[in-house]
């Protein structure tokens, strides 16, 4: 078919549209050109009649497309776009079936015209994605739909996507006619790598926004911990920036621009997910090389830990091409997880090693590493469901030493009490951590040498452990209820034991066995057993009015206990015999106290030096 010289150029309005030869009708060649391609038979040349006005429409659009501004050749016009879009089709098929047709000189004539053509038109594709992709806020129209008819750009102004990442509608829509008219030319490799390119360039701009820097071992090693827990809650706020905008936008773009190819933008976007999550791995991966850790520091590497769960909760999908996603994700976690085992171990060392002289607290008080540790442990397990995870995956390989040694373990504790149910790695561990404090108190407690005081720095450690554990609902769940009932026991034969050691004596002076001789109230004895009880009274209240009970409640218990077996036996010895010393000129020698009196002198009992202490937590 010869070129027709009556070509009817039509004005749009930047006066730019297609040629077509006179009487030319697109439908119908586009009609023709599928009859064609679907009957296609070996050595037919009569192709060439519908292939060469196919070949001339696409060839003279692409002449005016060209002259247009990058990033601006398609969607002023939608009909024009899609009958181009249409035709490139058409051609492609032809042109990727080349095999098919016949070899004659007039065929392959045809054919090399519509290769270049073709040709040219990928070339015009990839130039405008290019173009389309590193222009994101090039203006649009407001009002554009691509379902709708024809748009000029005349019903709105033009306005710029303030949003990552930050295209409009109709950019969106252009580049996924032409992500979509390459993948069926054949030149999926073409697009994928100026998308992935690009695209990997704009991540790296909001990376920079948000005050990313490259951190390695060697900087980490240099850094003072306050730095590094800077850096450290950069990168957390990078990371959590990542999974709840950019990643889902990210992949959101992929959807959108290659919605007719879903395993392209599976792959591409699992390759630009990847790409920068393995660049944001490099810190946590950092932060666990030899660098030693202390305890306190344990709460950082939780909240590093959960960022990167949230990073492997990430729906990347599951194909092949979310493996090495997956996998440095996972190892990264990991490694964290192993540095956080690590850390919260060392508060077993701590206990162990804590040998602080052989000088004990004062006044039976609460001992520092008691309130340290159960602090310590309180604070770790507002992360229990973190820590639960951690000591779980690092335990779950069958058949490993330590997994054997934890379900012993495990097995030997429920054994002991058939209500137990079977602990998990982490309450397993935590229980051996309180274990080794009360065996720590245990022996701190030795170094008392008057066995009330003794009694009283047990309870008053061993109230304060059960308190904590009260007030961590995490905690008693691990624990168990069992583990409260056996521990207030425990507290409570301390409390009776005490009891007996410290007042018995007193209850004796004022016991009214053996105060008679012969029948008759002896007043040498009974004048002895006033002053004895004033003695042994006043001397309790001298030393255990100085010793310390700072849980209000515990304080209480004791006070009313004594109270409650001292003040009637008082009372009832006093009088049943105070008439024997009333007509003494010395009965106020003997008789000290009224009841109300040694009320009021109890209630003195413990208060230590509390008073002028800071508050305790």
């Amino acid at each position: 078919m010869e070129k027709d010289d009556s070509f009817i150029l039509e004005i749009v309005d930047e006066n730019e549209k297609a040629s077509k030869p006179a009487g030319f009708n697109l439908d119908q060649t586009l009609e023709e050109v599928d009859q064609f391609i679907q009957k296609l038979v070996p050595g037919d040349n009569k192709f060439v009649k519908c292939i060469d006005p196919l070949q001339e429409l696409v060839d003279s659009r692409i002449a005016l497309y060209e002259q247009k501004e990058p990033a601006a050749k398609f969607g002023l016009n939608i009909d024009e776009d899609n009958s181009f879009f249409e035709a490139v089709r058409r051609l492609s098929l032809i042109v990727n079936n080349l095999d098919e047709f016949p070899s004659d000189l007039a065929a392959i004539s045809c054919l090399n015209r519509a290769s270049s053509t073709h040709f040219r038109a990928m070339l015009l594709f990839e130039c405008e994605l290019r173009a389309l992709l590193d222009n994101p806020k090039r203006t649009g129209d407001p009002n554009f739909d691509p379902k709708s008819p024809n748009t000029d750009g005349s019903q709105g102004s033009s306005k710029s996507e303030d949003e990552f990442p930050y295209f409009s509608s109709q950019s969106i829509h252009v580049m996924n006619q032409i992500a979509t008219a390459m993948i069926l030319a054949g030149y999926e490799a073409e697009c994928c790598t100026v998308y992935g390119g690009l695209r990997l360039k704009a991540l790296d701009v909001e990376f920079s926004k948000q005050c990313y820097e490259n951190i390695n071992v060697e900087d980490i090693q240099k850094m003072s911990w306050e730095s590094l827990e800077g850096e450290i809650n950069n990168w957390i706020h990078i990371m959590k920036f990542c999974t709840t905008n950019l990643f889902p936008a990210e992949r959101n773009l992929c959807d959108s621009v290659f919605s007719d190819n879903r395993l392209t933008a599976q792959r591409l976007f699992c390759d630009l997910a990847t790409s920068l999550s393995i660049r944001l791995l490099n810190f946590p991966n950092a932060l666990v090389w030899p660098r030693r850790y202390s305890t306190e520091k344990l709460f950082k590497f939780l909240d590093i830990y959960e960022t990167l769960h949230d990073l492997a909760n990430l729906d990347i999908g599951n194909d092949s091409s979310a493996e090495e996603f997956m996998s440095e994700t996972s190892m990264a976690q990991s490694r964290i997880g192993g540095a956080v085992m690590s850390i919260f171990s060392q508060i077993e060392s701590s206990i162990k090693n804590d040998n602080a002289g052989r000088t004990p607290v004062a006044g039976g008080a609460v001992h520092p590493l008691t309130r340290y540790t159960m602090n310590y442990l309180k604070y770790a397990c507002e992360y229990k469901d973190t820590l639960e995870q951690v000591f779980q995956k690092q335990d779950k390989v069958q058949g490993s030493p330590r997994q054997k040694v934890v379900e012993q373990e495990s097995k030997d504790v429920t054994e002991d009490d058939d209500r137990c149910p079977p602990l998990s790695p982490f309450a397993l561990k935590l229980m051996m951590v309180i274990d080794l404090l009360d065996a720590n108190i245990e022996m701190k407690s030795k170094l008392y040498r008057n066995p009330a005081l003794r009694l009283v720095f047990l309870m008053n450690n061993g109230r304060y452990i059960l308190q904590k554990i009260k007030e961590s609902a995490e905690i008693y769940e691990m624990m168990g209820p069992y583990w409260s009932r056996k521990r207030t026991s425990e507290l409570r034969r301390y409390h009776k034991t005490y009891q007996r050691e410290t007042w018995s004596n007193v209850l004796q002076c004022i016991s009214h066995e053996g105060v008679q001789v012969n029948g008759k109230v002896s007043k040498p004895v009974l004048k002895e057993r006033f002053k004895n009880f004033n003695t042994i009274f006043d001397e309790i209240l001298k030393t255990q009015s100085s010793w310390i009970v700072s849980d209000g409640k515990l304080r209480s218990e004791l006070r009313v206990s004594i109270s409650s077996v001292v003040i009637p036996a008082y009372r009832s010895f006093l009088g049943r015999f105070k008439s024997y010393l009333d007509n003494n000129k010395q009965a106020g020698k003997y008789i000290k106290y009224q009841p109300e009196d040694i009320e009021e002198l109890i209630e003195q009992l413990f208060e230590g030096n509390t008073a002028s202490m800071a508050p305790r937590r």
